[in-house]
């Protein structure tokens, strides 16, 4: 039998499995990579890689060596986060030609806590199409092995502010919110974290998943008190990339608040949005609440409105 690195039965393959669907030209194909196991590449995305006429990704030295292992041969550009506005020009002028073009972070979906957004922003606005090719997710992969019974929807709140007072309004906010929640962090500040959770919501039940889909990775669900003492049981424990879920609270959180415009603002949104405006401008806290919650930007805004006016919230 041929190896499956064998660039031939590599394209034969992944043609069979996803070439009878249409791909237009022009598009961007936002691409997901793996997160660390190469074998949770798909075979669409295989396909899709091989078949556009650049890949524009996060770093061209990862995605490179993606494409080598495939034995995919297209072109790159570089295109990430100090970069993307003036390189999401270059991809313009190739949609503008007729081309495919294919967006590549360097693990994971893009645009999700990864460069992305922005391309997409200015691609869409210019009247091309973009094309999710959907894969490997660590916030879906680390929600679906947490068993949180009681979470009806999550807030993916991706990573804190790295120090200073956002990032202690930041943990204030995620403790009081009843939600299930998912944070991003890196390995240096994971401890911190774990104190300043504990400290906070001690009896509330985290699940740390570190390394996913790689050799070395773990999945532990525990109360938030016995996290701090269970990462420094293990020097291992405090290596690679984690993702928490920081588990709903059981029971009712409340009614919802209704919006002018038919949006709704329910109430863990409301006491999120409480607490920044406490400490921050306006606008700020309306941006940060809505990036935190994922409720309504407009809903926020009026119940911000409303709550600094001196009316009453429904909540």
């Amino acid at each position: 039998m041929p190896s499956l690195t064998d660039a031939s039965l590599w394209k034969q393959t992944a043609a069979a499995a996803a070439g009878a669907q249409q791909y237009p030209a022009p598009a961007l194909y936002l691409v997901a990579t793996p997160i660390g196991n190469l074998a949770d590449m798909t075979l669409r995305a295989l396909h899709v890689l091989g078949l556009v006429d650049v890949v524009a990704c996060e770093d061209s030295r990862v995605t490179r060596r993606l494409l080598t292992h495939f034995a995919i041969d297209s072109p790159l550009l570089a295109l990430h986060e100090h970069n993307e506005r003036a390189a999401a020009e270059q991809v313009l002028a190739r949609l503008r030609a007729g081309a495919r073009v294919a967006y590549a972070s360097d693990a994971g979906t893009p645009a999700v806590s990864d460069p992305g957004a922005a391309l997409v922003d200015v691609v869409a606005r210019a009247g091309f199409r973009v094309v999710p090719i959907p894969g490997a997710s660590s916030v879906v992969a680390s929600l679906s092995v947490a068993g949180d019974t009681v979470a009806q929807g999550f807030v993916f709140a991706g990573f804190a502010p790295s120090k200073g007072a956002a990032r202690q309004r930041a943990w204030d906010v995620a403790c009081a919110d009843p939600s299930a929640q998912v944070w991003l962090e890196a390995p240096h500040r994971v401890e911190a974290l774990a104190t300043e959770w504990s400290a906070r919501a001690g009896s509330r039940i985290v699940t740390v998943c570190r390394e996913l889909t790689k050799q070395f990775e773990t999945v532990a669900t525990m109360p938030l008190s016995t996290l701090p003492a269970w990462l420094a049981a293990d020097a291992q424990r405090l290596r690679g990339e984690f993702v928490l879920v920081l588990h709903a609270l059981p029971g009712n959180p409340g009614a919802a608040v209704a919006a002018d415009d038919g949006d709704t603002l329910d109430a863990a949104a409301a006491r999120v949005l409480e607490a920044l405006l406490d400490e921050l401008p306006l606008k700020q806290a309306v941006a940060l609440a809505a990036r935190i919650s994922g409720a309504p930007r407009n809903a926020l805004y009026r119940e911000a409105l409303r709550r600094q006016s001196g009316g009453e919230a429904a909540v």
